[in-house]
């Protein structure tokens, strides 16, 4: 028998975190949150701003469930890019509709990942994210933000921020990502 979620605080407020360093795991640490969230209940919106067309298994899990909706929007890795002005285009356009999904209300989780990147080229500003997350985020709806370079506006609004940290990594040994377990 399914268990009830737990009755929840509706004035509580919706938290902002924010999953931003060099290392592995940012996206990886917000896309379990979207699991745990869509096991209660919860209606739970995931954007992608860079990844774009690229299959990954977390996309493919949460098919599953009738409460996670997936968006992956980017044009695909920003240091592949012959086009750097089509991807700040399209980085505008992918902001735009995350603004209109989080001022829709209809989620109680929204996941903005790799944004934090879009910042870091300068494509969209942190302090316009940070000014829309305090003014327009509807109160009890939670926002994680991932990517490196987190901009300083980003994370004095959060309420969580983790700086994920490398010590080693497959890649710099010749290892190429592994199905399943980087995708």
């Amino acid at each position: 028998m399914p268990r009830a979620a737990p009755k929840e605080n509706p004035h509580k407020p919706g938290l902002i975190l924010v999953h931003t360093g060099e290392g592995k795991g940012k996206s990886s640490s917000a896309f379990g949150v979207v699991f745990r969230a869509a096991g209660w209940g919860k209606r739970v919106c995931v954007i992608q701003f860079i990844k774009g067309k690229w299959q990954t298994g977390e996309e493919h899990a949460a098919s599953r469930f009738e409460n996670i909706d997936w968006h992956a929007l980017g044009d695909g890795f920003t240091w592949d890019t012959q086009n750097p002005e089509k991807d700040r285009h399209t980085s505008r356009e992918i902001w735009a509709f995350s603004q209109a999904i989080m001022r829709s209300g209809e989620y109680d989780l929204v996941v903005l990942d790799e944004i934090n990147y879009c910042c870091g080229y300068g494509w969209i500003s942190g302090q316009e994210i940070a000014e829309f997350l305090e003014q327009e985020k509807p109160h009890a709806m939670h926002v994680i933000l991932t990517g490196r370079n987190a901009p300083a506006a980003l994370i004095e609004v959060a309420h969580t921020v983790t700086e994920m940290g490398m010590l080693k990594h497959a890649y710099k040994q010749g290892i190429q990502a592994a199905k399943g377990i980087e995708f």
